[in-house]
């Protein structure tokens, strides 16, 4: 399985630099479009993570901007599909920390694109594909799809991304 990548620079739309109209509360809420080729056979959903670990130095953990499933096999994930399909089940991302403000659903159970406050950072994209649907309620938290994808990885796939400060 590949995913295609970002020549350069993740665009500003997905991160820090996004317009008012994709924002909320401050945080860019534009998922990034993710392109896929050659999954394997009996590939029936896929689970996303986006996690930037550049992030340790900064908050003292792996930031995660966005975990979800429910995509079905498909090669082609849309811009904007955090906000706009229904039908994924997207789990807690890092906004839900208590070092936060009470960020709504919108934000927490979505995704949140980069904004680092220091310098550029690397966010690792990685694409998993499963043997089945899981089994997950919105808002889970990544050790959980961990835990629920046990035993149903048929491959998976990371790039970085870099995203300016």
């Amino acid at each position: 399985m590949k995913i295609k990548a970002f020549q350069g620079y993740l665009p500003d739309k997905y991160g820090k630099a996004a317009g008012a109209e994709d924002k909320v509360d401050g945080v860019p809420v534009c998922s990034l479009p993710i392109e896929l080729s050659d999954l394997p056979a009996g590939t029936k959903d896929l689970a996303i993570t986006f996690i930037d670990y550049d992030a340790i130095p900064v908050c003292g953990f792996p930031f995660i901007h966005w975990v979800a499933t429910n995509f079905g096999a498909v090669t082609s994930i849309p811009e904007d599909a955090s906000r706009e399909d229904k039908s994924l089940c997207q789990g807690s991302n890092s906004f839900a920390s208590k070092f936060y403000p009470d960020f709504g659903k919108e934000i927490v159970y979505r995704y949140g694109g980069p904004m680092p406050p220091d310098k550029d950072h690397d966010y690792t994209l990685t694409v998993y594909a499963l043997d089945e649907k899981l089994d997950l309620q919105e808002g889970y938290y990544l050790n959980e799809l961990f835990k629920a994808m046990q035993g149903h990885v048929l491959a998976e796939a990371a790039i970085s991304v870099l995203a300016k400060a």
